[in-house]
């Protein structure tokens, strides 16, 4: 069993033939296409956080005392940052109906590289704000990360595949609190150069790290498994006048032909819950078939909705009951990624800038581990209990056990170091988890509009980020306070959307 399993992470996967999906993530095999998607899905996410988040390590001593900011600039720089990666999210997301996700993707990359390159021209608080704005496009590329992933793994593993990337790729939040302050000392101890330019000329590394994955990724990877975005209905077309039209009845219950052939339906995207009492009896045999083949692709192949369509996905009760929770865990790790520095130096002053950052690394480090756990288990409870609802149990379960840690940590406000680290790794489990079963659920939730349910979802976990900002700014430095504040609000999100169906009643017809 285990070494079926370990086969899986080399070997080119199983293909589903009436999607073109794999049915297993080749995670060490680049040189499949579904792998080489898969690598480069997570580390162009990575590489966006070296610039994204580049940042906060510095901003506690170096940047702050260079460019004599305050405390409330130091606070606007970071949720402006946000600010930027929130109009990006929604504005990715249709991109991504339209154009492709790989080339938003690059698109992306490339455009938030070369405000990265220009860090060195900085020499006021204003101006640092100014260009975080446009730093933060970086953060827009988490949606075409999750809809290309979406768009080259069935539903079976779907949700591990979105939380492997998301999670490997949020992890560069963590890699960033340990490379910027490494590279900062490089320059200051070994190349001789002076604070006020060291941290201005560590910031074209990350610059050169996007702009090379940005190209390998548009010259070595594919837009869909079966190749160019504007060639991807040929496929479903080809299927469709390839079935049988010899009279064979489809039972919609199992996907069989009466002759005991399978169809494409039993690993379309309608789940269990979803189907309703079907007639038996079909009169028009042949027409019925070509009707249920259409349908099954209109719901496997994304689409550019028209502007009424994409209204009714945005304002959908199940689009929310995604986009809420994701607000609150999402936001919560975007903010606290912000301020965790700065937190453990208040409460630890004689750690110094590098040690605290690398403690605060910790926190977008466990994303390696506890965002893949999410999407793992949501996986695991879909395919016991065959139904959707169970993915959002456990999205409901795990959103108000974060709650329940950010009021611990912001009411205790630990002073010692075993209990504030030990509280802030279980946050981390809960929160990070919660993302990765988010987008387990969000395949699911009208995947004709893949790209915009993605993006809005993305773009609600940047206005979390925004609101829980602003609540740690106008705290100051309480950062106990604005924990708590943020955690009630979490539980009482998440509790509010829990009732709220997984999946659409109404279907795209």
């Amino acid at each position: 069993m285990a070494m079926a399993f370990i086969k899986t992470l080399f070997a080119s996967p199983e293909i589903n033939p009436s999607n073109r999906k794999a049915k297993s993530i080749p995670v060490f095999n680049p040189f499949d296409q579904y792998g080489r998607v898969f690598f480069f899905s997570w580390l162009g996410f990575m590489v966006a956080f070296l610039s994204w988040y580049a940042f906060p390590p510095l901003l506690t001593v170096t940047i702050k005392q260079d460019l004599h900011m305050t405390q409330q600039e130091i606070a606007n720089s970071n949720i402006v940052a946000l600010l930027a990666t929130l109009l990006v999210r929604f504005i990715a997301g249709p991109l991504c109906d339209r154009y492709g996700p790989r080339l938003v993707f690059v698109g992306l990359l490339l455009c938030g590289a070369i405000p990265t390159s220009m860090a060195g021209l900085v020499t006021t608080p204003k101006g640092l704000i100014a260009l975080r704005f446009f730093v933060g496009i970086l953060g827009g590329t988490f949606v075409p990360c999750q809809v290309w992933c979406t768009g080259f793994f069935d539903k079976k593993i779907v949700g591990t595949a979105n939380s492997l990337a998301g999670g490997w790729g949020n992890a560069g939040g963590g890699i960033t609190y340990f490379l910027m302050p490494a590279i900062y000392d490089s320059l200051v101890h070994s190349s001789g150069l002076s604070s006020h330019k060291a941290w201005r000329v560590a910031y074209v590394i990350p610059f050169i790290i996007i702009t090379a994955v940005a190209l390998s990724m548009l010259f070595l990877c594919e837009d869909t498994p079966t190749g160019k975005w504007s060639e991807r209905h040929l496929w479903a077309k080809e299927t469709k006048d390839s079935a049988p039209t010899n009279g064979n009845i489809v039972d919609l219950n199992t996907g069989t032909f009466s002759s005991g052939m399978t169809t494409p339906y039993n690993a379309a995207t309608t789940d269990i819950e979803e189907k309703g009492a079907q007639s038996p009896q079909i009169q028009d045999k042949e027409t019925s078939v070509m009707g249920q083949m259409d349908s099954i692709f209109k719901q496997e192949v994304v689409v550019a909705p028209t502007r009424k369509e994409a209204l009714n996905v945005a304002l959908s009760l199940s689009t929310m009951a995604v986009a809420i929770p994701y607000a609150c865990s999402f936001g919560a790790e975007l903010s606290i990624n912000s301020i965790l520095g700065s937190y453990y130096e208040k409460t630890f002053p004689h750690m110094g800038q590098t040690e605290t950052g690398q403690w605060a690394a910790m926190f977008g480090l466990l994303n390696v581990v506890f965002r893949p756990a999410g999407g793992f288990f949501g996986d695991l409870v879909y395919r016991l209990t065959d139904s959707i609802w169970s993915k959002k149990l456990l999205l409901t379960f795990l959103g108000i056990s974060m709650g329940a840690f950010q009021l611990a940590i912001g009411l205790s406000n630990p002073s010692t170091q075993a209990s504030m680290f030990g509280l802030v790794a279980g946050l981390a489990f809960f929160l990070e988890a919660c993302n990765g079963v988010n987008f387990a659920v969000v395949p699911h939730v009208h995947p004709f509009a893949n790209g915009i349910v993605s993006g809005i979802v993305g773009g609600f976990g940047n206005l979390g980020g925004i609101v829980f900002s602003i609540i740690f700014r106008y705290n100051g430095s309480d950062y106990g306070k604005s924990m708590w504040i943020i955690g009630a609000i979490s539980l009482a999100a998440n509790l509010a959307v829990s009732w709220i169906p997984p999946v659409p009643s109404q279907r795209r017809s």
